[in-house]
């Protein structure tokens, strides 16, 4: 297992050197954030990254993400140009030493909450999800009462109205399909270049307004994998949002799938799953709904060697920045995963 921590760049409040002093953790997990999707990083921005992980001691091995185009998932006549793009992002950044790639497939958000700050009981905050919140919300009508955190960073309402009433004539069949042409144009490439693509779940795992997910639980994930017999081709297991949905047995599926040597990576976090949706929690197993230690455990025992990050936290002690990525109470999850790992790993070599 390689302890891993996500940083945003030169603007991250989180600097290189404070994650350096975090015990346990080797690897930066980033991406290059100023080039529209669907283009060619240059290299000159890989390389200025790569330099400045290394130069502060850690490991450059990880990036989260390369974001796939819409019209790649559309399915629509301009995906092969996109796609070849994608195949050449693969290749350059194998070149700087990449291993690992994380990506999802999720049509229009990459993710949804209805608020950023939601108090917690102990006077910390965190991202929640309510579906009453949710359900104010029609992308299609100007006149919503709730514009869902995230949204205007990638597009206009108008854009927002265009591109979701094209998803909505797109069924959960029509998605796999045009997933599975991504995959089999760039897995040869990856796998060329000795890079683990590594799929994200749908988060969170079930259907907002009315677009199609389809990486969602254990068969969905079956059906994935299945795609491509490859050991390249696997998946980042997020225990948030497989976690969820009550109806997911992560720690199953977190054996399961490190025995088939298909997880590459893996985001922890704690969510307290509720009647009406979810709140990110701190790691702790009492803290949530998914028991940590039966998670790491199953990991563990199904040979997982990839890479972990402790995922969202609350921000705590006073923190602002960045809403589930200040460096507190990731540190804090850091260290404690790294303390269940330490836990498992010597309690089965006795």
């Amino acid at each position: 297992m390689k302890m891993s921590f996500r940083w945003y760049g030169d603007d991250d409040p989180v600097t290189l050197q404070k994650i350096r002093q975090i015990p346990g953790v080797s690897t930066i997990v980033t991406a290059v954030y100023d080039v529209p999707v669907g283009q060619v990083w240059p290299m000159e921005s890989i390389l200025h990254m790569k330099k400045e992980v290394e130069d502060a001691g850690l490991l450059f091995e990880v990036i989260e993400s390369i974001p796939v185009h819409e019209d790649i998932k559309l399915g629509k006549s301009s995906r092969d140009r996109y796609i070849e793009n994608y195949c050449e992002n693969i290749r350059r950044v194998a070149k700087a030493g990449i291993k690992c790639i994380c990506y999802n497939f999720m049509p229009v958000f990459d993710w949804t909450r209805t608020q950023l700050d939601h108090r917690l009981s102990d006077g910390s905050t965190s991202l929640v999800y309510y579906q009453e919140q949710v359900d104010k919300v029609n992308p299609l009508n100007s006149d919503s009462d709730l514009t869902l955190p995230g949204w205007d960073a990638s597009y206009t309402r108008d854009q927002l109205h265009d591109v979701v009433a094209e998803y909505q004539q797109l069924t959960e069949e029509d998605l796999w399909s045009n997933l599975a042409y991504f995959i089999h144009a760039v897995i040869p490439v990856a796998a060329e270049c000795g890079v683990n693509m590594a799929i994200h779940q749908d988060d969170p795992c079930w259907s907002i307004f009315g677009l199609p997910r389809i990486i969602t639980d254990e068969k969905s994930l079956d059906r994935f994998l299945a795609l491509e017999d490859d050991p390249h081709h696997g998946l980042t297991l997020c225990t948030g949002s497989l976690g969820c949905s009550a109806k997911n047995d992560v720690a199953h599926m977190a054996y399961k799938y490190s025995k088939m040597g298909r997880i590459h990576f893996a985001h922890l976090r704690q969510v307290q799953v509720l009647d009406n949706g979810f709140e990110e929690r701190g790691h702790l197993s009492s803290w949530g709904s998914l028991d940590m230690f039966e998670i790491v455990r199953s990991l563990y025992l199904g040979g997982f060697d990839g890479y972990i990050r402790p995922d969202h936290g609350r921000m705590i002690w006073g923190e602002t920045g960045r809403a589930g990525y200040g460096l507190y109470d990731r540190a804090l999850g850091a260290t404690y995963l790294n303390g269940l790992w330490e836990a498992v790993s010597k309690s089965y070599k006795r």
